[in-house]
């Protein structure tokens, strides 16, 4: 973060930093306001609207995010600490080979219903896939030590930060189990 005064790139004012947010890998150098959180950034000031307010709380994680390849809550993280650091939201999951092994898989389970949750649900999908694949164990690993195994109950934990008011949740599971497979 590089406030007005000591950055060399003036802030608008004494309440504002400047800051470059890496969003999907692209640089984006923003003065915003320092109260602004992550999602409103991404949200009002980049146009990127797959991220969802849900809560504003960080209990229903509409608002998931990868940052620095981990899943947060965006609605609870102050964009101006984060300045240069990798963050990839729903729009950024999709490679040029068309959609994400979790995205294919969300379509083909029917994982969504309503869809509002959907973006936070996906974000924090592939994070936990890369927390599996790091054999980063759980709440419910019942070997701390031992290789990551994703069982239905794990998947579940995993994803229990998200919610879903549909009750779509045996379809994302089945998701998430078959993105785990590819």
């Amino acid at each position: 973060m590089r406030s007005g005064r000591d950055s060399g790139k003036p802030a608008d004012d004494d309440w504002s930093s400047r800051v470059t947010l890496v969003v999907n890998g692209v640089e984006h150098d923003l003065s915003l306001d320092n109260r602004t959180t992550l999602l409103d950034a991404v949200r009002e000031r980049l146009g990127l609207t797959g991220s969802k307010k849900g809560c504003d709380h960080g209990q229903c994680g509409s608002c998931t995010v990868l940052l620095d390849g981990r899943r947060v809550k965006s609605c609870l993280i102050l964009a101006v600490t984060l300045d240069g650091r990798p963050v990839v939201t729903v729009e950024g999951l999709a490679g040029p080979d068309g959609l994400a092994p979790v995205q294919a898989a969300f379509i083909a389970h029917d994982a969504f219903q309503c869809g509002y949750c959907t973006p936070g649900q996906l974000c924090s999908a592939q994070g936990m896939l890369d927390e599996v694949a790091r054999d980063w164990p759980s709440a419910v690993s019942a070997d701390l030590t031992a290789p990551a195994e994703l069982t239905d109950p794990e998947i579940r934990e995993r994803m229990s930060g998200n919610l879903c008011r549909c009750a779509a949740y045996p379809n994302i599971v089945a998701a998430v189990r078959e993105a785990a497979a590819r």
